[in-house]
């Protein structure tokens, strides 16, 4: 037809270049479109599955969300006060019911060498004996916080609960008594344990020596040095720490801990118990907490390696979910029971 436009060859290609092109973008946009909607299922997938876990945990856990959340507001700072004032409510109080205990009794010469035994009312055959070390940063702590303290007689009512004779101790403190008067102490209550067991329901050949912060360094101490033992061979059918410093060199000392162990660092190695305890045959057990500080947790990371060198096999190791450093041991004897399961078991089983 005369006068028709016609499309020059170069017009044509490039329409065609410009239709492969649109199309290309299309088949790219439902690709992309394709990959958002598989990932955002991929992300719900995950979400729902978070959720579920989440949900599970919370139903197995024995922790109330109100004290969960309580804990999370504390974080990973060491407050006894704060802590004592979730738990507190929840122990029991004097008199307790079929629980017989001996205050203050003596097994030193030093003013602070005290310790409170607590036995059932009535008992049949010899149990075995667990031994309470508190903690107190060193320079502070004893057996019961405050005289109407739930703490730590909490510990010794699980225990008289739970089968055992409860003995629960107090210690010289730093810096007017500086390394070695904690694992001085212990040897020395050891040594009374073992002595008084039989008249007290108890057999001293099952003796279990438990501690919690600076009082699972003395534990550790003990039964990595035996030069200080004052009974054959330590004494112990098991040694259970919670929270503890092992090795002095691998994480900074605070001022407190300086005040029992020294100033001088060529000294911590030897004051350490990492390499006592990898060499010792006695059953351990070792805790710490989920919010414990730092270095509590790289500590007992440090330990639990070390111990499963031994030839006697790895330690017990517990990390405990949802728990600080001081709700460890203050929930002992409440409903949650995580981590006195996993004493009863130790005792039972002997690893």
């Amino acid at each position: 037809m005369r006068g028709a436009y016609r499309k020059s060859p170069c017009q044509s290609r490039r329409i065609r270049d410009k239709s492969a092109r649109q199309r290309a973008t299309l088949h790219e946009s439902d690709a992309i479109g394709a990959d958002l909607m598989m990932l955002t299922r991929l992300a719900l997938t995950i979400l729902t599955a978070a959720l579920t876990l989440g949900a599970a945990q919370a139903q197995q856990s024995p922790m109330p969300d109100d004290i969960a959340w309580k804990l999370i507001e504390i974080g990973r700072a060491i407050d006894p006060p704060k802590t004592a004032a979730i738990y507190a409510p929840l122990q029991a109080r004097e008199p307790y019911t079929g629980v017989k205990v001996q205050r203050d009794l003596r097994y030193g010469t030093a003013e602070r060498n005290l310790l409170d035994v607590f036995t059932p009312e009535t008992a049949a055959a010899a149990r075995p004996i667990l031994i309470f070390v508190h903690g107190g940063a060193f320079i502070g702590g004893n057996k019961r916080t405050t005289p109407d303290s739930p703490f730590y007689d909490n510990i010794m009512l699980w225990a008289v609960k739970s089968g055992f004779i409860g003995v629960n101790i107090t210690y010289r403190l730093a810096p007017k008594f500086p390394w070695p008067a904690g694992v001085e102490d212990v040897a020395s209550a050891v040594q009374w344990v073992a002595a008084h067991a039989a008249e007290n329901g108890g057999d001293p050949a099952r003796i279990y020596l438990m501690g919690h912060s600076a009082g699972a360094v003395h534990v550790a101490t003990y039964v990595a040095h035996p030069e200080f033992h004052k009974v054959g061979g330590g004494g112990l059918a098991g040694a259970i720490m919670a929270s503890g410093i092992y090795d002095l060199t691998a994480t900074p000392l605070g001022d407190q801990e300086m005040a029992y162990f020294g100033t001088d660092p060529s000294r911590f190695k030897e004051r350490s118990s990492l390499q006592g305890l990898q060499a010792s045959s006695l059953p351990l057990m070792i805790a710490s907490a989920e919010m414990d500080p730092p270095r509590f947790v790289e500590q007992f990371d440090l330990l639990k390696q070390a111990a499963c060198k031994r030839l006697s096999g790895c330690a017990r190791a517990v990390m405990l979910p949802q728990h600080s450093h001081m709700s460890e041991v203050y929930s002992i004897n409440t409903d949650d029971d995580r981590l006195t399961q996993e004493i009863a078991e130790f005792v039972q089983t002997g690893k």
